[in-house]
């Protein structure tokens, strides 16, 4: 795997992706709300502490979900932070440990009663109750799967990251998916919006390549903004410029690259697919809406400022962002 240099030139993403983006006018009062509640476990201390109020995981959130009402953006906000909370746990775990911090959050999301004591298990279960009794049956079952998806793909990336495993580009596409907490954000779109999308109409084929192809690209950009925080902790098993050095033997110019590459892929094929969205889907078309809600001028930035963001936040980026 060619790997000397340690900088490299960002593709032009916006180049490619020219849609403009909306923002939420509550953020104000939603960002603040959500950074007490988080501040009040006094969970972090030190680095993490200055990193979470630099994070900027509620910018990212009002960009994503700028069509919320404040409750709605303040449930988000709160489960962003959430996830950054167990992405700042589970990056110093061993595999096994991971594993355990998952057990924690989806019991405390499963069963109101559990508890174990932790300040994890009190934060869980605090964005529970803001959470479920606003979901549809449809949505709420579809956010548990995707709860569980995700803490046994973070646990999976603990193992990786201690026997420093690189995987394939496909091995890797599909673990990026869930660990980088997207979809499970991409989850929350149906409560947001105050509908309960039927199954028949979330995992119809046209609609789930589109949702597919927009979580890719969050995934493969928020790789190349956060390569370089990544790099300075030595996590970088689980960011797919390793992962394209390792499989095309290029440097890391080379794999920034293919990642400019592969977006605008990504990006003409949402283009093409979306005109076949079947008619039985139209009135939930709004689902799709999220990758020009995302792909905007400042979006970079809030990507680079945080964690991981989904979005940007992806740290927003960070792991999601780094989501």
């Amino acid at each position: 795997m060619a790997t000397e240099s340690k900088s490299y030139v960002l593709p032009d993403l916006h180049a490619i992706c020219k849609w403009k983006s909306a923002f939420n006018p509550h953020h104000d009062e939603a960002a603040a709300q959500s950074s007490a509640w988080v501040l009040s476990f006094n969970m972090f201390h030190g680095k993490k502490l200055q990193f979470f109020i630099e994070g900027g995981s509620e910018l990212l959130c009002s960009y994503v979900y700028h069509y919320t009402g404040l409750d709605q953006l303040r449930t988000a906000c709160d489960f962003v932070n959430l996830l950054f909370t167990i992405d700042e746990i589970s990056d110093e775990q061993n595999g096994e440990d991971a594993h355990k911090t998952g057990d924690i959050v989806l019991n405390a999301l499963k069963d109101p009663n559990y508890d174990d004591g932790s300040a994890l298990c009190r934060m869980t279960k605090e964005f529970r109750a803001r959470l479920v009794p606003n979901c549809g049956p449809y949505t709420l079952d579809r956010f548990f799967k995707h709860s569980e998806d995700y803490v046994k793909a973070f646990g999976k990336e603990a193992e990786y990251r201690e026997d420093d495993i690189v995987l394939d580009i496909d091995s890797y596409n599909k673990l990026r998916r869930e660990n980088s907490a997207v979809r499970y954000c991409f989850g929350l779109f149906g409560y947001l919006l105050g509908i309960d999308i039927p199954d028949e109409i979330f995992y119809h084929p046209v609609l789930m390549r589109m949702h597919l192809t927009a979580v890719d690209m969050v995934c493969w950009s928020n790789d190349l903004y956060s390569y370089n925080m990544e790099q300075a902790m030595g996590h970088l098993t689980n960011n797919i410029l390793t992962v394209l050095q390792k499989a095309h033997g290029v440097d890391l110019q080379g794999a920034a690259d293919l990642v400019g590459v592969h977006f605008k892929e990504l990006f003409d094929s949402s283009r093409e697919t979306r005109p076949r969205c079947p008619p039985s889907a139209k009135r939930w078309i709004t689902l799709l809406h999220f990758i020009s809600w995302q792909w905007s001028p400042g979006f970079p930035e809030t990507l680079l400022g945080a964690l991981p963001p989904a979005a940007t936040s992806v740290q927003t980026t960070s792991r999601l962002g780094r989501v």
